[in-house]
């Protein structure tokens, strides 16, 4: 394993830690519990998909006349990651991408998808940020996600866009999965199957295979460049803090709604 990356993971485990055994799991009790969760984390599964476009469009020749671009390696790691995460199959073999997917997973479990549409819909006429979290009343600790993965994103440094993506997203993901689906079957009926299988779907991908592309990815990008290191590791810790902000926001509304129900 690669020097850099052990000393990164060694660094943020503590982060890791936090996120994995975050008291909002525990706090999902019951069905309106996982929609309050689900309305947040929405938001960080289209902003994953921007971060995963944004590397692909750094790594590699989206645009004609096509040229070789950058390392044929790392265009091939990227690209395998892409194919997985925009075009994977739901649990009836129909090709979706994973955002859409966890839309189909919210919609049967009755969650609202109006703020995320309403969202999107802004931020497709206008490109303003500002105004598409207004319009759609996003929760605050959403929108500060959202908008540290757009501060990397326009960075236009591939190597920090990796290292959050790595360390922040795939090789996290599993394990914060297995912390949400080891109970999902015990708490809830099958109105939350697609959610589930999104889950399993996510543990299978990303911890068996994914995060191995993702590592080498980011290796690849940054070399034997400290500086590289340096921020990426930088970067890393701030989005694994507005992970950890973005679970804080959603364990105090379904707080907050349990103490207004008992009021």
């Amino acid at each position: 394993m690669n020097i850099h990356i052990e000393k990164i993971k060694k660094n943020i485990e503590p982060l890791r830690q936090q996120i994995i055994n975050h008291q909002v799991y525990s706090a999902i009790k019951d069905a309106d519990d996982l929609k309050i969760f689900m309305q947040y984390h929405v938001y960080a599964v289209w902003d994953f998909m921007s971060l995963l476009k944004a590397l692909q469009s750094n790594l590699t020749c989206i645009s004609t006349p096509w040229f070789p671009k950058g390392d044929a390696e790392t265009r091939h790691l990227i690209n395998e990651i892409v194919l997985g995460e925009e075009c994977d199959v739901d649990s009836f073999g129909k090709r979706k991408s994973h955002f859409e997917l966890y839309l189909d997973a919210m919609q049967q479990c009755g969650a609202d998808i109006k703020q995320i549409e309403k969202f999107i819909t802004e931020l497709k006429k206008n490109s303003n940020f500002i105004s598409a979290f207004q319009f759609s009343n996003t929760p605050q600790e959403a929108s500060e996600f959202v908008n540290f993965t757009f501060k990397i994103i326009e960075s236009h440094k591939d190597y920090l866009q990796a290292a959050i993506f790595t360390f922040g997203r795939e090789d996290l993901i599993p394990g914060m999965f297995h912390s949400i689906v080891n109970d999902i079957d015990k708490k809830f009926p099958e109105s939350v199957s697609i959610f589930k299988y999104y889950l399993e779907r996510h543990i299978e991908v990303d911890g068996d295979h994914h995060s191995h592309l993702a590592l080498q990815m980011t290796a690849n990008l940054c070399g034997n460049d400290e500086q590289r290191w340096h921020e990426a590791e930088q970067a890393t810790i701030t989005s694994l803090q507005k992970r950890i902000q973005l679970w804080d926001g959603v364990y105090k509304q379904i707080v907050n709604k349990k103490t207004t129900v008992n009021l």
